[in-house]
């Protein structure tokens, strides 16, 4: 893979689905189940807006201990969630990355 994207795609529910890749390929930040296409879309809108603000960021502990992150809009509504990290540092990078890479990264709809 050569830079970062959103991915748009239908889960097994017949939902609409997008996750932010990073450089590697590796899922950094994944969505919650839209009904519609452009419902999606406007998901992916929210994360390109309030990725780059930290205020938006709520660092959190699952109860195996792992480390994961949320991204919240404005109105409070989480809008992306991380995958799981095993220490402290790895979701601060993960956060970092998303600030980075959400911003500007293209839309590719496998849908």
């Amino acid at each position: 893979m050569k830079n970062p994207k959103f991915q748009i795609f239908v889960g097994t529910n017949n939902q609409f689905y997008f996750r932010l890749k990073a450089a590697n390929g590796e899922k950094i930040l994944g969505s919650e189940g839209y009904i519609t296409k452009t419902s999606c879309e406007n998901g992916i809108s929210s994360v390109k807006t309030n990725a780059p603000l930290d205020q938006r960021y709520q660092r959190k502990t699952a109860s195996n201990g792992q480390f994961y992150f949320t991204l919240t809009a404005a109105n409070g509504e989480t809008i992306g969630t991380s995958e799981m990290y095993t220490s402290e540092s790895a979701r601060n990078n993960g956060i970092e990355a998303v600030k980075k890479t959400a911003p500007g990264a293209p839309v590719e709809d496998i849908s």
